[in-house]
């Protein structure tokens, strides 16, 4: 068995070991009420156990990275499979060193699940062991993207705690106009979180089907002598086509569901293949999240919110509130001395200037002055509570669509962060 394999398997171990712990920590909670045992001590104990759980977790995490980093003889944080799985073992670190502070066993059973959905969408990418690309051959590649992925990582638990904190104040019986824009806002949330699980496991059922369409389309380059010369670009889909790529022709396309062509074309504003397949890999993604959403109401018979929120009645709202407060002052500093500071040092380095108004660029800017007004609204204009937890969640959906919006749909020169 060699290195690689070694590491992967110590990364689908730790996978599944954060999914026992979550599990423990969600009977930690849920299991008191029918324990006989005092439950304040019942949650104590089991909130321990499902603690350990996760270290034990975040160790086989570790491990998956230093050995993957002895088979590419590279920090694996050069492309999305290894940056997206970087953050997810970050987020976990933030998880446990937040949890030592607080010994909260209910923020396990919010901030796990940000943890190992973000290591499940990693597994969306291509695992191989790749080397450096000129452009990644520094080592501004350790500390900029290290210290960036940990800020974001303690932004994610921020976000864990602004939205229990949400679900322990909204109000889900309310009838006023304000109750029920708080409780849209909350489904919509959590709407999210579903269609970004509909997204994996789209690609995991269709890529372990088999299934695959391709799409040709004919491109005139420019060769050295500056003569026109003419290539077949081909893009393959992993997901059945309901839209058809602008300007390309059916090399292959198994059926699916009696559907044996694409249901619509790209308008010609998307040109590329690769456009054409991002905007089917949305449309599918909120497709199967919509059915999720409303499979999961269908079981609940109640909005998702008012069901999932008793688990964090218990908790005070205050507490609640400090931790995604603390959680984003952690993180905030790191962030900014890595996805700033450092990206900036790096970028004079690599191409001669400090800023260049790259997409990922301005995109981690908007995050950073975002957080920046959140402190501030916090500490010198006092919004706490609710408004304080609506910023936590919409930071870090700024904060997945720069990960995740920018790196797979807008080019620039951090695309090949999308490879």
């Amino acid at each position: 068995m060699n290195v690689n394999s070694v590491s992967s398997t110590f990364l689908l171990i730790a996978f599944f070991v954060y999914l026992a712990a979550f599990l423990l920590f969600v009977l930690s909670i849920t299991g008191k009420k029918w324990s006989n045992r005092d439950p304040e001590q019942h949650q104590k104990q089991w909130g321990f156990v499902a603690f350990l759980t996760s270290v034990v977790g975040f160790a086989c995490q570790v491990t998956f990275f230093f050995t993957r980093w002895a088979e590419g003889n590279h920090i694996p944080t050069s492309n999305m499979y290894e940056f997206m799985t970087f953050l997810g073992m970050m987020i976990m670190f933030a998880f446990l060193i937040v949890y030592l502070i607080y010994r909260t066993p209910v923020l396990g059973v919010f901030a796990l699940p940000i943890g190992f959905i973000i290591i499940a969408y990693a597994s969306v990418f291509p695992s191989e062991v790749q080397p450096l690309i000129p452009a990644l051959q520094s080592y501004w590649l350790k500390i900029h993207v290290t210290t960036a992925a940990t800020g974001e990582a303690f932004f994610g638990v921020g976000f864990a705690g602004g939205l229990m904190y949400l679900l322990r104040s909204v109000d889900f019986k309310g009838t006023t106009q304000t109750d029920k824009r708080e409780q849209r806002g909350v489904e919509l949330t959590l709407f999210f979180i579903l269609m970004l699980i509909a997204f994996i496991a789209s690609i995991f059922t269709f890529n372990g089907s088999g299934y695959k369409a391709v799409f040709s389309k004919e491109v005139t380059v420019m060769d050295a002598q500056g003569q026109q010369q003419t290539s077949i670009q081909e893009e393959t889909f992993v997901l059945p086509p309901i839209v058809k790529p602008y300007d390309t022709k059916v090399v292959e396309m198994k059926p699916f569901l009696g559907m044996t062509e694409p249901l619509f074309t790209a308008p010609s504003w998307m040109e590329g293949a690769s456009a054409g397949r991002k905007l089917n890999t949305v449309i599918w993604s909120v497709l199967v999240g919509l059915v999720l959403y409303w499979l999961a109401r269908l079981i609940a018979r109640k909005p998702l919110g008012a069901a999932i929120g008793p688990i964090v009645k218990g908790m005070d709202p205050e507490d609640l509130d400090e931790i995604s407060y603390r959680a984003i002052a952690i993180g905030y500093p790191i962030f900014t001395l890595g996805a700033l500071i450092f990206a900036m040092i790096w970028a004079q380095e690599a191409w001669g200037r400090f800023w260049g108004w790259d997409p990922k660029e301005v995109w981690a800017l908007i995050t950073w002055l975002f957080y920046a007004v959140f402190l501030h609204l916090r500490l010198s204009k006092g919004w706490q509570g609710k408004k304080s937890a609506w910023l936590t969640v919409i930071g870090f959906i700024v904060v997945m669509f720069t990960l995740v919006g920018v790196n797979l749909v807008i080019a620039g020169l951090h695309s090949y962060a999308g490879v």
